[in-house]
């Protein structure tokens, strides 16, 4: 049966994050004249040697995402229906050893949520759990979904990963996308971030997008926790990831998030965070090395890096997140996983986009005549 570990097990993180080191300048101008560029190509464009090119990469991504996207941000709104989690993880505020208040949201509850998304314009929402396994499971999943079906055009899902019949479960409910993300390719950081629960088994959470592309998801978004390790090495495995992926389960979608350390509660957090400048980088390198990518930014960002972002190369944002669970109905700060930074209404996201002059897309009607 196929695997992503097999490949993952070729490449060697020490030799990886000094072949990016070691980028000349004549690799990245070589990347760039390319018309299609290829995995070694993306090294060079993520390498410290490309930052001088930022202008002209940043020129490119925009000019590849309008060819292949047009001028449209598509609109999504988080659902956090949980922070009940068995997991150990050092940076996350839902973390079991973090004491909060925890919650997990009733049909009832769920439904509060749902009149506030719709009064807002939302139709694409994404449902978020913490990982506890005798309370958030493929029970609860599906009853969450099959309860939202009736009123979102699209429903993704990021939750703990599951098993191949789950998510072929879900798929049958109408989920449209799943997003799992390995936090880091570092075996040996990983497992210092998530010492207890079952996240902490490193090989299993690897090979999740295998279960899902054989489960038949539409879509399957990937990404890394920008600031658990070197941003450029774990961004280089991850689209090692996302090639496999794609030349194995072609008939599936791809996109890829960019979310960077954030404040949490009960959290102190000191380790190193990518700049600015670094995640224009990185969002521009991937559009340059493929082109079909979805690249979604969420509020963990800034208002003044979104609005810039719109032109880059993004084609999907979050907008109004709450990230504790209830929290479009209510006011429950301390359940919050992280804290977000743009705080502005999603109509006042959407006016933004639109007054860059791209288009806010609330409702993604392609997808819903293909189904």
């Amino acid at each position: 049966m196929s695997s992503f570990i097999h490949t993952f097990e070729q490449f060697n993180w020490e030799v990886v994050q000094q072949r990016i080191n070691d980028t000349n300048a004549k690799a990245v101008e070589n990347a760039l004249r390319k018309p299609k560029r290829n995995l070694q190509d993306f090294m060079a464009l993520l390498s410290p040697q490309a930052m001088p090119y930022l202008e002209e990469m940043a020129q490119l991504s925009h000019k590849i995402t309008q060819g292949r996207f047009g001028k449209t941000i598509q609109l999504f709104a988080p659902v956090y229906v949980s922070n009940e989690c068995q997991n150990i993880c050092t940076y996350c505020g839902f973390s079991f050893t973090n004491h909060i208040p925890r919650k997990t949201l009733t049909e009832e509850e769920l439904l509060r949520e749902v009149k506030v998304l719709k009064d807002l314009g939302f139709q694409h929402i994404l449902i978020v759990s913490g990982e506890a396994n005798y309370t958030v499971n493929i029970r609860y999943f599906s009853k969450a979904v099959a309860l939202l079906k009736a009123y979102f055009a699209n429903i993704s899902i990021e939750v703990q990963p599951l098993e191949q019949d789950e998510y072929e479960q879900l798929a049958q409910l109408g989920v449209h996308a799943v997003l799992v993300y390995q936090e880091t390719y570092q075996r040996a950081t990983y497992k210092s971030y998530h010492p207890k629960g079952k996240k902490s088994n490193f090989n299993y959470r690897l090979e999740t997008p295998d279960r899902i592309g054989r489960a038949g998801i539409h879509k399957m978004g990937l990404g890394v926790l920008l600031g658990l390790s070197d941003w450029r090495t774990d961004s280089f495995f991850c689209a090692l990831h996302l090639d496999y992926l794609q030349k194995t389960y072609w008939k599936s979608k791809y996109a890829v998030s960019f979310p960077r350390m954030r404040p949490a509660e009960g959290i102190d957090w000191s380790g190193a965070v990518m700049s600015d400048r670094e995640l224009v980088q990185l969002i521009c390198a991937y559009r340059l090395w493929n082109s079909d990518l979805e690249l979604s930014l969420s509020t963990r960002e800034s208002e003044r890096f979104r609005d810039h972002a719109v032109k880059l190369g993004v084609t999907s944002m979050s907008a109004g997140s709450k990230t504790n669970p209830g929290g479009y109905a209510s006011d429950q700060g301390s359940l919050e996983q992280f804290s977000i930074d743009d705080n502005r209404s999603p109509a006042e996201v959407s006016q933004m986009i639109a007054a860059t002059g791209y288009d806010p897309v609330w409702k993604d009607w392609e997808f819903m005549e293909e189904s």
